[in-house]
């Protein structure tokens, strides 16, 4: 077992960091960090979790975060689901659960209903309601461009970008089971979003919810999170 770094090329001479826990099976996790994050913390101990128990689990930043090429004001929808697609046939991967957490996790629910590689989702706290970022909408629309704390920047081509990812398409087309783990006390992405994607999904769906979590999980949480995330696909076997 080991931990390998790649630089993997996109588009536009652009290429992005990715780390490859690897073991000898043929099992794989590959996981999407959320908007103003990267792979990094929680993601690296996702991944070290899953490797001990059989899975290839993969790791990467998207353009414009982290260790990867691009800017953040460049990175829409779209783009994210370009690098994760690039990422899985770089490393020419059959079949694999994609982890998305938070902006993610809508990453993760729109590419696996254009990708027949992914077999399940297992997501936290996963945007699945546009109107999340209706306040970022509202300042762009304001002011031409929002700019974070982070001093990563936004403007009208993410949101142009978003709204043709609507989560209506996810439901029509989705149909490989869901695990959905969403801490009762998050601020950001309320567990209403995901109380009603779980309602309309068609598909097997497991709804769990972490009470006094927020949207960064607790370190209980969060070993809470990997085992529930390893129980599940356990039973999908």
């Amino acid at each position: 077992m080991s931990e390998t770094t790649h630089r993997i090329p996109v588009a536009n001479d652009e290429s992005v960091a990715a780390v490859h826990h690897e073991t000898t099976g043929t099992d794989w996790i590959v996981f999407c960090h959320g908007f103003l994050s990267d792979k990094s913390g929680s993601y690296e101990q996702r991944c070290r979790y899953a490797l001990e128990h059989g899975y290839n689990a993969v790791r990467f930043d998207f353009r414009g975060c982290g260790e990867s090429d691009g800017t953040f004001l460049e990175q829409t929808l779209s783009s994210k689901l370009a690098d994760l697609r690039a990422v899985v046939d770089y490393f020419d991967i059959p079949s694999y659960v994609c982890f998305g957490s938070s902006f993610g996790g809508k990453v993760a629910f729109h590419a696996a209903i254009d990708d027949d590689r992914i077999d399940a989702l297992v997501t936290r706290e996963p945007v699945t309601a546009n109107e999340t970022f209706d306040d970022y909408r509202s300042s762009v629309e304001r002011d031409g461009v929002l700019e974070f704390e982070t001093g990563d920047r936004i403007d009208g081509r993410f949101f142009d970008d978003l709204e043709r990812h609507r989560f209506g398409a996810v439901v029509a087309d989705l149909s490989i089971p869901v695990a959905i783990f969403h801490g009762r006390a998050d601020d950001s992405v309320g567990i209403e979003h995901s109380i009603d994607a779980t309602r309309r999904l068609e598909t097997d769906v497991l709804l769990e919810a972490f009470a006094g979590e927020g949207h960064r999980f607790t370190r209980a949480g969060e070993r809470r999170l990997r085992r529930r995330m390893i129980d599940w696909l356990d039973t999908l076997a």
